[in-house]
């Protein structure tokens, strides 16, 4: 109805106590995909939900999960609640909201992902956890090791589905959602449909309430343009965009290239923060919060965070190496124009590059700007903010360790030869990063 407010977290069916804290977490409104999914999931419904990144999906299900496991104490090795995730960012990102809200309720989450050594994850699920919150591959590990047990599962989620298929998880996730019992509550969401996520949806949920708000988010506030840069001068491009006001990712295409584009922007006095494969999982978690907490605004990523960084108020992206296709420019692109915010995509394009990103932007359905970098010094600049650093150094990066230093030592001494994961944009190279990576 016409002059109607929309409706309130309390008036979604949540208990009064959750709703205080969504409000000292600064949440006071729910977003269309949780007004949603959430009463159909706290009826105990099986949920497919369809809604791209950023579209409050976390919330969407996590609050019905945190109240129907609400009032019960698990036993060790076997927890109630399960969250799959196709990234450890990601997974670390859920494991920290529910966290937060879970405390409420007194129940405890644990994040299990690669990079954190597996006996400490076996320490903490002895502790007797209520929610698991993993990646397939380190999830998979420690049930094979029987360190876990997920006999006892009453609710489990499937986030980002599509990028599960995409990271070649689908066998994974099927043999970890068999190991939990048939007449679970399942909730699955995916920012797209395909034919392998309909299987999971057809072999594993049962009269799912379906809920899609592709459509009505599909379009974010987004202004594309493409920068024309001369191959000599593309670096000072990037960390001149960089060192905009502003939090900003710029997405590489190999580990390598990250190193390389961080150490120089620091070297002109850029706080910049480097994020890939081959990183530690405590440099990928400082590196995170650095990012997230400013002190970095400029993240330096492969595409190992296109799906994995949830961090709000990102304004800038940019493709400093274009993307392999459409579907990952749309990845990358989604980190900005969050939660109805507006933003700014930019892809770097030399002149043999720039048929085929301008190909590739019509093919992901958007309208990029081509704008000179040579020939328009100004306009660019003023478009994104970009400014020219100021030329002084920088420390070593706080998120780089002694180990990583010496192994960027030791790689530079023997050539840059590019890692089995790294990945190719439209010019050729390798692909990876993607296909049955473990967590």
């Amino acid at each position: 109805m016409p002059g109607q407010s929309a409706p309130s977290f309390a008036d979604l069916g949540l208990p009064v106590v959750l709703v205080h804290s969504l409000d000292r977490a600064g949440v006071s409104e729910p977003f269309p995909i949780q007004i949603a999914a959430v009463p159909d999931a706290l009826a105990g419904r099986d949920v497919l939900g369809r809604a791209p990144t950023g579209s409050g999906k976390t919330l969407a299900f996590g609050l019905p999960l945190l109240v129907r496991l609400a009032g019960r104490r698990s036993e060790p090795g076997a927890p109630r609640g399960l969250v799959l995730a196709p990234t450890r960012e990601l997974a670390l990102q859920i494991h920290e909201v529910l966290d937060l809200h879970g405390a409420t309720f007194g129940l405890r989450t644990v994040g299990l992902v690669g990079g954190v050594p597996l006996e400490r994850n076996m320490r903490d699920i002895q502790r007797g956890i209520d929610i698991v919150v993993a990646t397939p591959g380190r999830l998979n590990d420690l049930l094979e090791r029987r360190s876990i047990a997920l006999d006892q599962v009453q609710v489990t989620v499937i986030d980002e589905a599509d990028r599960m298929v995409d990271m070649g998880f689908l066998p994974q996730v099927e043999s970890l959602l068999a190991a939990t019992p048939a007449d679970g509550q399942r909730l699955l969401f995916s920012a797209t449909l395909d034919q392998d996520v309909d299987r999971l949806v057809e072999k594993f949920l049962t009269d799912p309430a379906e809920h899609s708000l592709a459509e009505s988010v599909s379009e974010p506030d987004i202004a594309h343009y493409v920068f024309r840069v001369d191959r000599a001068h593309k670096t000072e491009v990037a960390a001149a965009l960089a060192n905009r006001d502003g939090r900003t990712v710029l997405f590489l295409r190999t580990t390598h290239a990250v190193d390389r584009l961080t150490d120089e922007c620091r070297k002109q006095g850029v706080s910049a923060a480097s994020l890939h494969g081959n990183k530690t999982q405590a440099h990928r978690t400082r590196a995170l919060a650095a990012f997230g907490d400013g002190s970095s605004p400029a993240l330096i990523a492969t595409d190992v965070a296109a799906r994995g960084v949830h961090v709000d108020d990102i304004t800038l992206v940019v493709h400093v190496d274009p993307p392999v296709d459409s579907k990952d420019y749309l990845h990358r692109a989604g980190r900005t124009a969050r939660a109805g915010a507006s933003g700014t995509v930019v892809t770097l394009a030399t002149a043999d590059q720039l048929d085929l990103v301008c190909a590739m932007a019509d093919e992901a359905g958007v309208s990029a700007t081509v704008v000179d970098t040579e020939t328009d010094p100004t306009s660019w600049r003023r478009m994104t903010g970009a400014r020219t650093p100021l030329g002084r150094p920088l420390p070593e990066s706080p998120q780089t360790s002694a180990s990583e230093r010496g192994t960027r030592a030791a790689r530079g001494a023997r050539g840059s030869a590019p890692s089995r994961r790294e990945r190719s944009g439209p010019t050729g190279g390798r692909r990876g990063e993607r296909r049955g990576r473990r967590g």
